[in-house]
């Protein structure tokens, strides 16, 4: 019987130790944390967006970075496949807008349950310990060390994610056990992360959620634009956040002053013709009032001082005396709303790690590293990562496939 330590608990790390010991391994997994998938449950908003019910070529098309060693193992254990394991495991799925797939309980503690469970039910010894290093001898990896005691496998397997949401136990970890035996790891950066934007604009609207808004993010530079999206977003005291905001952050390098724009149309569905005449509706209702007192059908309130003020039309004017031209600059001013960029939240804050441990090192057919012998990498700890909607969550889940089948065979 092949002896295998799982080191880390979350998503990668359950499912490997899962596959490993249906395949007849013996497994030991190893979390520091007293609650096993203690990420897994806040991801998706306590909803847990296990995966994403589209095609594979769909798939990668999600996958910004490093998406060709992901074929193998995404063949391998697919999103269906995902669909399958869960719901056999007695957890009902739905799928929804984007399809993104969830518990039809939409508790992330329902999919945590379900992969505790059926761990205990393998057998799986699970110890609450913080593995502190590797122990190798000839490129051939024999065990890991606690603080106190050695622990001895044929094979290890390291899930320990990345560096974001350290409070979770993603402290990094992983990178340290990497580099230790020689592994490379690529520069590390937030992904998948609310955007800090300049001035007070997005501080005048805090907590203001926008639905069904088109985005649209723009090199100031090259006039490229780098992002566009239809959705949600929510203004912060620091910025923006919300799902098209956390998708844009990974298509953004260098976020600095002065290098993107960020346009958001408020109406998408009304052309600029037919804005202005929803606008002048409005007006013919508000002839005899007050500007800031005309825009409550089009706006939520709280927009409405700061879509005035951007218009450059007076508070106090009267509706039946505003011109064509200023109706041209509101128009404009809600056909693109535009705040600016000027850097990321911490690393600490951010869904995912961009960066990790180098691919060029690890055979994509097995997860196994090309320097140890025996041992693996899956899951966020690789440099590899992807968008919102599930893609992450099923990238850690058919990693951990590929590790646990070749380790315990």
């Amino acid at each position: 019987m092949k002896s295998i330590i799982v080191v880390g608990g979350g998503a990668a790390g359950l499912m490997a130790a899962i596959k490993s010991a249906e395949n007849g391994a013996q497994v030991t997994l190893f979390e520091k944390n007293e609650r096993l998938g203690v990420k897994l449950r806040i991801t998706g908003k306590g909803r847990c967006n296990v995966t994403n019910d589209c095609e594979i070529d769909e798939f990668i098309k999600n996958v910004p970075t490093n998406p060709k060693f992901l074929y193998s193992a995404l063949y391998g254990f697919t999103p269906q496949d995902t669909k399958d394991f869960f719901e056999n495991l007695g957890v009902p799925l739905k799928t929804e807008r984007g399809k993104r797939v969830f518990p039809i309980s939409d508790k992330a503690s329902d999919i945590c349950s379900a992969l505790e469970k059926r761990c205990k039910e393998l057998g799986v010894r699970i110890i609450n310990k913080k593995v502190k290093s590797l122990k190798i001898e000839n490129g051939v990896i024999i065990g890991v060390y606690t603080q106190s005691t050695f622990f001895q496998a044929d094979s290890v397997i390291i899930a320990t994610g990345g560096k974001s949401y350290s409070k979770t136990g993603s402290d990094g970890d992983g990178y340290k056990f990497a580099a230790a035996c020689g592994h490379t790891v690529t520069a590390l950066s937030p992904s998948l992360i609310p955007i800090k934007c300049e001035g007070n604009v997005c501080q005048r609207l805090q907590g203001l959620s926008l639905k069904n808004v088109s985005l649209r993010i723009t090199d100031r530079k090259s006039s490229k634009v780098v992002y566009e999206d239809f959705g949600e977003m929510m203004f912060t005291h620091f910025g923006v956040t919300g799902p098209m905001i956390l998708s844009a952050s990974a298509h953004l390098k260098d976020v600095i002053p002065g290098k993107y724009l960020i346009t958001i149309d408020l109406k998408p569905a009304l052309d600029h013709v037919s804005l202005d005449a929803r606008i002048l509706s409005d007006f013919s209702k508000n002839i005899n009032r007050n500007f800031e007192n005309a825009l409550n059908s089009l706006l939520p309130q709280k927009l409405i001082p700061v879509i005035i003020d951007f218009s450059g039309i007076s508070h106090d004017k009267k509706v039946n005396s505003i011109t064509k031209e200023e109706r041209a600059a509101l128009v404009g001013v809600l056909k693109a709303f535009t705040i600016y960029p000027c850097g990321l939240r911490p690393l600490e804050e951010a869904i995912i790690t961009r960066g990790g441990v180098s691919i060029k090192e690890i055979d994509p057919g097995t997860m196994e590293s090309k320097l140890v012998h025996g041992l693996y990498f899956v899951g966020e700890v690789l440099d590899v990562d992807a968008y919102t909607g599930g893609f992450n969550l099923q990238i850690a889940f058919s990693t951990a496939v590929s590790a646990a089948l070749s380790a315990s065979e």
